[in-house]
């Protein structure tokens, strides 16, 4: 797309709460533009929203709702609960949208605006930029006053029940202990009773959210206590949760940390032995290993590489009649099941695997070897094309020629922070880190934040 988003990022709008586009009236204007948007594609106008555990949760989403009313639309709430519960009601229940306030794995300060369709799928860039020129040009209603957002309690319980009827897990044997890590987000109320309603000793860590805890070093991108637990107690395998539980990352039973890409290993090979696996090929992106694109290889799996973001990864699916894809980062899509990443769901499905199978979860990867990876974040000014810098680019091409066909080099910006991310893949680490820092180094010097 030629067109270059101004308020949309990789996963919907995403800034420091109470500040813009996260600001009050901008929000209200999103929530009219939304109404909008829906109504010139032939849609109703009836929104559901849900929210995760930031304190900023609650004002958003009356401000959200504000702009809904006001440009004719109904609102129901969902309360707190994971992302991709609002993507199974939005489509189950006949909302004509929904909305998740959420900043996923982001600290507690910063929140986000999600849209998913009536489909139950993230909207398209196309209808982003149609909010955003709505919302940027002063278009949509002004608010009216503030009103208590309805609020369905039974729609959580739907969602549980949905997950439980997906997958059938057989009763673990006594003793069979997984830890989870609900990031003090999303998952705090609906994940260790949903595990425990299937059998399964369940241990619960950081699920008692004061508004600020969320993330606060645990979750996915703090496994590090997770794996603790898991050692202590000699758990069978441990689940970390991000903010809103669309992502999920393993600890095996020896305290090691398994990402999206064993995932991935682990439900390929299963579904292909089952004969489940349409087109014979995984939806990944450019951050996925190329252990994971060896290893399948060797087994007769192919890799579709597409950009970073699930949104990415489920348009490729559908166009290619996939049904599994992911991201290194946890997100994993089984569009069998639901149209976006879900992390109790794939919890359930590695669980039903180790069921069926037996062994361990370390047992389950062994196949998978990871290639040495080294990923560095700059944080930046500007976010203009790399090709506009020489430097930069001959440092790419440096990178490329010492790595040849056994490694790789992604350079991108990020699509929710101010950052460039350089990932290099090599044979050796030693490799992969001067590589890293060569494109690193020439990347803030020309785009850097100054100090």
């Amino acid at each position: 797309m030629s067109a270059r988003k101004k308020l949309f990022g990789t996963d919907g709008v995403r800034a420091v709460a109470g500040t813009f586009p996260l600001d009050p009236p901008t929000i209200s204007r999103l929530g009219s533009a939304l109404v909008d948007l829906l109504e010139r594609k032939g849609q109703g106008a009836r929104v559901l929203v849900g929210r995760d555990t930031r304190e900023s949760g609650p004002w958003m989403e009356r401000a959200l709702a504000r702009g809904v009313r006001a440009a004719g639309g109904d609102v129901v709430s969902a309360g707190v609960i994971p992302t991709s519960a609002v993507s199974y009601l939005t489509k189950t229940h006949g909302f004509a949208a929904g909305a998740v306030i959420s900043a996923s794995h982001n600290p507690f300060r910063d929140n986000g605006i999600k849209v998913f369709s009536p489909l139950g799928v993230k909207i398209p860039d196309e209808w982003e930029l149609e909010i955003e020129a709505d919302v940027l040009e002063g278009r949509g209603r002004l608010p009216g006053h503030e009103f208590d957002v309805p609020f369905d309690p039974r729609l959580a319980g739907d969602y549980a029940d949905y997950l439980a009827g997906r997958v059938r897990v057989a009763r673990p044997p006594d003793g069979f202990r997984v830890v989870v890590d609900c990031a003090n987000g999303a998952s705090s109320a609906v994940a260790p009773g949903l595990l425990g309603r299937l059998g399964f000793e369940v241990q619960a860590l950081n699920a008692a959210p004061d508004g600020v805890n969320i993330n606060a070093g645990c979750g996915s991108l703090h496994p590090e206590g997770l794996a603790a637990r898991v050692r202590e107690t000699g758990a069978a395998l441990g689940v970390a949760y991000d903010g809103d539980a669309d992502r999920a990352l393993w600890v095996d039973g020896g305290g090691r940390l398994l990402t999206g890409d064993h995932t991935l290993y682990v439900q390929a090979l299963h579904m292909k032995e089952a004969g489940r696996l349409r087109t014979g090929s995984v939806v990944a992106t450019t951050m996925s290993n190329m252990g994971l694109e060896r290893a399948l290889e060797a087994r007769g799996i192919g890799l579709v590489r597409t950009k970073v973001g699930d949104k990415y990864v489920h348009e490729e699916m559908v166009a290619r009649g996939a049904n599994l894809g992911g991201e290194q980062s946890g997100h994993t899509i089984f569009l069998d099941d639901l149209p976006t990443g879900d992390g109790l769901l794939t919890s359930l499905r590695m669980l039903e695997v180790l069921a069926e199978r037996g062994g361990t979860l370390a047992g389950l990867v062994e196949g998978f070897v990871e290639y040495p990876q080294t990923l560095v974040n700059v944080r930046v000014r500007k976010k203009p094309d790399f090709a506009d810098y020489p430097e930069i680019t001959a440092a790419v091409e440096v990178v490329k020629a010492s790595v040849g066909r056994e490694g790789r080099i992604d350079l991108r910006y990020s699509g929710t922070e101010p950052l460039a991310r350089v990932m290099v893949e090599a044979r050796d680490q030693a490799t992969v880190d001067s590589c890293a820092r060569l494109v690193a180094d020439a990347v803030r010097r020309h785009l850097g934040e100054k100090h």
